[in-house]
């Protein structure tokens, strides 16, 4: 446990590593915004690790147990079907626009443009991964079995805290997983796109084949 605490605390966030912490990061506050920031808070308030001066105000234990009283209320909130769906909805806008704050306190030592450029990509991955969460409930939901969506929320609440860890102990290997989820989430949605759309070309020309034998039956 030692070694480990001081391997994590040996960490210094810069160029590749504070570029993968922040990709990280972003994509698991989108997954589960609370998880995230007790976790990282804990870490920090134990020394395990030395986060970006931005981020200081997460060791607090003000934050951290504001953090884990409502990452609490998430973990049953989020497994009941149905109340699921307008819980992930209402929070669109809160994991979004804090994952983007969180980017901005850990790009606070770069240059004003990057910073901003740091703050966008964060709330960019943090909605990609709120959406694809979101789609991925509403596939779940309508299943009269309350099982497979207790076990995707579990399975959401873990990977949240995982990449919290992996990006505060190897953050480049943690965006570089993260890469591959955004890749994986940009291609199903495009498939889904695509099926959309010939379900309503199919959709149409059955309206249109429909108007047309009406016609010549008058």
């Amino acid at each position: 446990m030692l070694r480990l605490a001081t391997m994590l605390a040996n960490v210094k966030f810069g160029g590749p590593e504070l570029v993968g912490f922040i990709v990280a990061v972003s994509f698991a506050a989108g997954l589960n915004l609370y998880a995230t920031l007790a976790s990282l808070g804990l870490m920090a308030h134990a020394g395990w690790v030395d986060l970006p001066a931005g981020l200081h105000l997460l060791s607090s234990w003000w934050v951290i147990a504001a953090a884990g009283a409502l990452f609490a209320v998430e973990f049953f909130a989020d497994k009941v079907p149905a109340f699921d769906l307008v819980w992930n909805a209402l929070h669109t806008f809160v994991r979004v626009p804090v994952a983007a704050l969180m980017a901005y306190g850990a790009a606070a030592q770069l240059s004003p443009e990057k910073q901003l450029l740091a703050t966008l990509a964060g709330g960019a991955i943090a909605l990609a991964a709120h959406g694809g969460k979101t789609a991925a409930r509403v596939a779940v939901t309508p299943s009269p079995e309350p099982v497979s969506n207790i076990a995707l929320s579990a399975g959401e609440d873990t990977l949240a805290i995982f990449l919290t860890w992996v990006a505060s102990a190897h953050p480049i290997v943690a965006g570089s997983i993260v890469v591959v989820f955004l890749v994986a989430i940009v291609i199903v949605i495009r498939f889904v796109v695509r099926a959309m759309k010939k379900l309503f070309r199919g959709a149409e020309g059955e309206l249109v084949a429909d108007k047309g034998a009406n016609l010549n039956a008058a």
